[in-house]
């Protein structure tokens, strides 16, 4: 199959530091290539892959250290470069909400959509009506509640290749906030946790420009002078092996409707239970009891931090292997092209211009009728 991966220019695919989409976009074509698959990635020159790539930018947007720069013009000339190469492809997957919907419209039945936000915002449902024809997946089924209605055609849970995290069999005693600094994600909660229960918190996150007023205003004053908070700050793909298999649960006590959260995921591949709040894409990552706990409240995420070690590690990572890796996920976004090419109506073949002489008595037969 002739697959295109078209990523967001934000970030490096994949991202050298924070970055969740860019990530997400380097598994699924490494693995897709891996299945045997012709697949083409569209991206900054700075990529690492085993697909082609068609860079279209000389570096992803936010390490640019290029004062000016414009997103929308970055993208427009991405969409035109996959436009031109549109015929070249089977499926045209497309990972970048909904900016190429007015230019591809007459190869939507060979496009597939995977939204990876929020989708709950007050401008989205009149652009999801009025270009319907697009196929969209989902990265959880709870992402889809506020627009119930899109043409929806699948969820696809991310997925991870194992390799690149290490099984830690044993943890050294800490908990773990991997992640940003945003109200969204509550590390406040975090820290609040870790100091009920008297456990040493390691918080490994950026900060953004528009949650450094958060941070210099509630939460740096509740990790100065604790001396059980380390703020570790960002970290990239290499340490976080070390940085998820040393906790013995990685905090996730988020406060909107996260799609997905690839840092559950994370901390699973290392074999490290996950406390999350009950929210979002939460229920359908965590098995309650399994790969960790589903709480409501900070009292119930304080008890099960506090018997995060009993579950087994062992078992956490080999749940990990079966639902969420990179080969996982792939899969089943091959269905999902299968099931848009079985559905693409075939191209009129026109018959041969050829004409078939007449045997003598089909000429008899033939002037017989004109008599």
């Amino acid at each position: 199959m002739k697959i295109a991966q078209v990523t967001p220019l934000y970030e490096a695919v994949p991202p050298r530091l924070y970055g969740g989409t860019e990530r997400v976009v380097a598994h699924l074509t490494d693995a897709l290539v891996d299945l045997g698959h012709d697949v083409t990635l569209f991206a900054s020159a700075d990529a690492q892959t085993k697909a082609r790539l068609v860079p279209v930018r000389d570096q992803a947007i936010r390490l640019d250290p290029a004062p000016l720069k414009s997103d929308l013009a970055a993208h427009i000339t991405m969409l035109t470069e996959v436009l031109d190469r549109a015929d070249d492809f089977d499926v045209i997957h497309f990972h970048t909400d909904m900016i190429h919907f007015p230019l591809f419209r007459q190869y939507a039945d060979r496009t597939i959509t995977t939204l990876h936000g929020r989708l709950d915002m007050k401008d989205l449902p009149g652009v999801y009506q009025r270009w319907n024809q697009y196929g969209l997946v989902s990265i959880s089924d709870d992402q889809r509640k506020p627009l119930s209605f899109a043409n929806w055609k699948a969820t696809v849970h991310h997925g991870m290749p194992g390799e690149l995290y290490r099984f830690a069999p044993k943890s050294e005693g800490y908990l773990a906030f991997l992640g940003r600094i945003s109200p969204e994600k509550r590390p406040d909660r975090a820290i609040e946790i870790a100091t009920k229960l008297g456990k040493p918190l390691k918080i490994a996150a950026k900060v953004d420009a528009a949650d450094k007023r958060y941070w210099e205003e509630v939460i740096q004053p509740l990790v100065v002078g604790n001396p059980l908070v380390e703020f570790v700050g960002e970290i990239g793909d290499h340490q976080k092996s070390a940085f998820l298999g040393g906790a013995d649960a990685l905090l996730f006590p988020i406060d909107w409707p996260e799609p997905f959260g690839l840092v559950m995921i994370e901390a699973m591949a290392c074999g490290t239970p996950v406390i999350a709040f009950r929210c979002g894409s939460t229920p359908e990552v965590i098995e309650d009891g399994a790969t960790g706990f589903l709480v409501d409240t900070m009292e119930q995420a304080v008890a099960a931090a506090g018997r995060a070690h009993l579950l087994d590690r062992e078992a956490i990572r080999a749940r990990f292997d079966l639902r969420f890796s990179a080969t996982a996920m792939a899969r089943r976004y091959l269905d999902v092209y299968g099931d848009l090419l079985a559905k693409r109506p075939f191209a009129e073949t026109p018959l041969p211009d050829v004409v078939t002489p007449l045997r003598p008595m089909d000429e008899e037969r033939s002037f017989a009728a004109l008599a």
